[in-house]
């Protein structure tokens, strides 16, 4: 039997035993190392994402050592057992259009996904807050140096973000100038990607209670931090036209989870014809949207879903070059029993606890 962390329902995670599942040639069994939290976790935690959704093991960062994999899909993966790998969250079908021109993430035929797949379906370990889980036949992964500590490999999903986002989606560049909106995991992985792809100037927002989290992204190269509540409040686009002589920036990433008010200021803190992504998730909020300041401003505006191989590879590259002290962003962890506790610890519900990267070890 193998023991997952099971959402029921909102603020409602139980541990329960499923059966292992028995492997073909076709697919495999991972062995759960760590699992990232992020932001969508707390979300769905809270029951403001997906709501009335039927128990799921949660976990869509899943990272870990291949126990057993079936003849054709070691060949498939290119994997053995003892490998470490990392997995993306979409299992998709590898045959539709989608899938064949490279659209994978909206491939219609998908078993579901790591972390979202209801455990009603079959054999039910699906998630990352697991003993163990199930590697279907369509599931991506990629192998990760297996030398590197558990906590930063674990990493690989929130820099593969930081990767996309700034990069591909924000399409930085060698001098740019770089506005990140949000001092999360992911806003410090925006920075380190910036960073890595040589931008000029780098401006990252945070609240009050976020001091932690503007430190260390000064840590990673932002270089200028700005508070944006409390007596200290400064006002972000006065101080961007400041910063950046009246110009605005090249590219603008909003990353703020369930807040209006930074879409507007994305909006209004990027150049004539700059780039500006979001990314932040609003929880199906209707957010009000200025659509002459996109007009009138010549303004790209990119939705960002998830990340893609490429982003994945390209950050798990950046990870194994140890170029960054990386092991600075990890503040906790935590064992399969205290999974609850864990997503309270990074929503900030915890008292004298500041987080930043969180991380669930099903067999510590």
């Amino acid at each position: 039997m193998v023991r997952a962390a099971v959402q029921v329902g909102p603020r409602k995670i139980e541990i329960q035993e499923f059966p292992r599942p028995q492997i073909g040639p076709d697919d495999g069994l991972l062995r759960l190392e760590a699992n990232g939290l992020c932001g969508s976790d707390v979300e769905f935690y809270k029951g403001h994402l997906r709501q009335g959704m039927p128990a799921f093991v949660p976990g869509h960062e899943p990272m870990g050592i291949v126990e057993e994999v079936g003849e054709n899909a070691a060949k498939r993966w290119g994997v053995q057992p003892g490998d470490r790998v990392a997995l993306e969250v979409v299992i998709p079908c590898r045959s539709c259009f989608e899938c064949l021109t490279g659209s994978y993430q909206a491939c219609r035929n998908r078993v579901g996904g790591h972390g979202v797949t209801p455990v009603d379906v079959a054999p039910s370990l699906w998630g990352g807050f697991a003993e163990h889980m199930y590697l279907a036949p369509g599931a991506v992964m990629h192998k990760i140096d297996n030398t590197l500590p558990v906590e930063v490999a674990a990493m690989y999903n929130s820099m593969g973000a930081g990767v996309r986002w700034a990069l591909h989606y924000g399409q930085v560049r060698l001098g740019e100038t770089v506005l990140v909106l949000g001092a999360g995991l992911r806003g410090i992985a925006a920075v380190i990607a910036a960073r890595a792809a040589g931008a000029g100037t780098v401006i990252v927002t945070g609240l009050e209670a976020d001091a932690h989290k503007l430190a260390l992204a000064r840590e990673f190269g932002a270089d200028h931090t700005l508070v944006v509540d409390g007596d200290a409040a400064e006002d972000v686009v006065e101080r961007v036209r400041e910063i950046t002589d009246g110009r605005g920036v090249d590219a603008t990433l909003e990353l703020t989870p369930m807040a209006a008010g930074p879409v507007t200021d994305a909006l209004l803190s990027t150049k004539h014809g700059g780039r500006v992504v979001l990314a932040g998730i609003k929880g199906d909020r209707e957010i009000p949207l200025r659509t002459d300041l996109i007009i009138n401003r010549a303004l790209t505006v990119q939705g960002a879903f998830g990340v893609d191989a490429k982003a994945m590879a390209e950050a798990i590259a950046l990870i194994e070059s140890r170029r960054f002290p990386l092991e600075r962003m990890h503040t906790h962890t935590f064992g399969l029993d205290d999974t609850a506790h864990a997503i309270e610890v990074l929503a900030g519900e915890v008292p004298g606890e500041s987080a930043v990267h969180v991380s669930v070890h099903p067999n510590l």
